[in-house]
């Protein structure tokens, strides 16, 4: 077969991203710092009225720059180029299994760099608006529910999606009706402001920035990249407090500028700081305070066998279990991925059961692993499993503990998060598996820690 003549696309990966910075930032290669910020804002980052106000009108349309093989000029136009209708084309896949919009991240990105000194000043807002929120999450947000008011069920935040190949991302589709503000825009956004706001200490060259942030594909297993602590370290730049205030802020911005002075004309101050808390606290209760949650198709599940009994939320137990196979934390995507795979195969082949048996699963990378869900009965407490989720930790704790990190996921994040999304009561029991079975589940250790839980008993 004769080789095809359409230039060869990279996959939708940030190592394809970090291949492309490195072309075109590399002084090595004949690149400058700086000229990825500026190709971005020509081919159609920050293409709303708010992000022009703060970071200017782009200067022309580019053209491919000669480090740029005509394969990854496609995939950076496709990447970059704004288009409301289609929000699953501007993203990646990054190396810890999540899915990144690159325009709120680039956005980020260049208004970090230029309130740190580099390249031109910002301008100053009226009314004052922080320009990093601005241009990443706070005008997406604020536009997002401002135009749901009134509108029956209209979707403000999500959803998710599912790639088509892990391995070689190409295609990405949303698993519902796109809001403002689907996953992927919420994962830039706010990486966009954890590394702008690391650029505004003192600038540092972009294919460093994004590698020490995100790791590589093949990452190693020594620990979790930083990408995997987003919510942690977003949290702690833009609480809830503070996000609603520069959601109002930018609504006041918006109501000076065109087409959206019309959006906001007969909408009054008590509206805007009502549209502001709602926005804010929804953002912050999904992702802030609950734990990402790794969908089936991303981790390569197999179809579920039969039909799925429905469960009856709220439930009144969570159970408590360690995987002891395999018996090594996961501490990687990759790795995580294959224990779930390795789990579903075994628990439908050797044991004859539909489907994986947990509810969920935690890896020690920093995310859950969505094994039957929210919504459907599994095997994993004979004899309760409609009364209860069953939550497994990858690893084997008879004689030590997950890490403090994987611990407080559970605690602290995935527990108070099923109360406040209905799922469980808020007078839950919590139980370990070997409290309802002739078990050593879920490990000495772990036993011995999760009595100090709130709702063990």
């Amino acid at each position: 077969m004769s080789p095809a003549v359409s230039p060869a696309v990279p996959p939708r990966h940030m190592d394809s991203v970090l291949d492309i910075l490195d072309a075109l930032e590399s002084p090595a290669l004949g690149g400058s710092p700086g000229t990825a910020v500026a190709l971005g804002r020509g081919l159609g980052v920050c293409s709303t009225p708010g992000c022009r106000a703060v970071l200017g009108e782009p200067f022309g349309t580019p053209e491919r720059p000669p480090a740029l093989t005509p394969g990854q000029w496609q995939l950076l136009t496709e990447l970059l180029h704004h288009d409301p209708a289609t929000p699953e084309l501007g993203v990646v896949l990054a190396p810890d299994g999540s899915t990144v919009a690159l325009g709120p991240l680039l956005a980020g990105i260049e208004a970090g760099l230029r309130s740190g000194g580099f390249g031109r000043p910002l301008p100053t807002l009226d009314p004052p608006a922080d320009p990093l929120l601005a241009v990443t999450i706070a005008e997406a947000l604020g536009t997002s529910f401002l135009l749901a008011q009134g509108g029956d069920n209209a979707t403000v935040l999500g959803p998710g999606g599912c790639w088509d190949d892990v391995e070689n991302p190409q295609n990405y589709t949303l698993r519902g009706p796109p809001s403002p503000v689907p996953d992927p825009v919420a994962i830039g956004a706010m990486d966009g402001v954890v590394l702008g706001a690391r650029l505004a200490q003192g600038p540092l060259p972009m294919p460093e920035l994004l590698r020490g942030y995100y790791g590589t594909r093949n990452g190693s297993e020594a620990g979790r990249f930083p990408s995997s602590y987003r919510r942690r370290d977003f949290g702690a730049l833009a609480g809830q407090g503070r996000l609603e205030k520069e959601v109002a802020a930018v609504l006041g911005l918006l109501r000076t500028l065109s087409p959206t002075s019309e959006l906001l004309r007969d909408v009054g101050t008590q509206e805007v700081a009502a549209v502001a808390h709602r926005a804010a606290q929804e953002f912050s209760e999904r992702y802030v305070e609950c734990p990402a949650i790794t969908p089936r198709c991303l981790w390569g599940a197999r179809p579920y066998r039969g039909i799925p009994a429905p469960l009856r939320p709220p439930l009144d137990s969570v159970f408590l279990h360690h995987t002891l196979e395999p018996a090594r934390p996961c501490r990687t995507f990759g790795a995580c991925a294959r224990a779930m795979r390795d789990m579903q195969r075994f628990h439908q082949d050797t044991r004859g059961w539909d489907d994986i048996g947990y509810s969920f699963v935690v890896g020690s990378d920093g995310y859950l692993y969505e094994g039957r869900g929210w919504h459907w009965v599994g095997a994993h407490t004979k004899g309760y499993n409609t009364q209860g989720f069953g939550i497994g930790i990858v690893g084997d704790f008879t004689a030590t503990l997950p890490d403090p990190d994987t611990l407080a996921l559970v605690r602290d994040e995935l527990l108070p998060c099923a109360v406040r999304s209905g799922h469980v009561r808020p007078d839950f029991t919590l139980r370990g598996h070997r409290q309802l079975g002739h078990t050593d589940c879920p490990g000495n250790a772990l036993f011995q820690e999760i009595q100090s839980w709130p709702g063990f008993q």
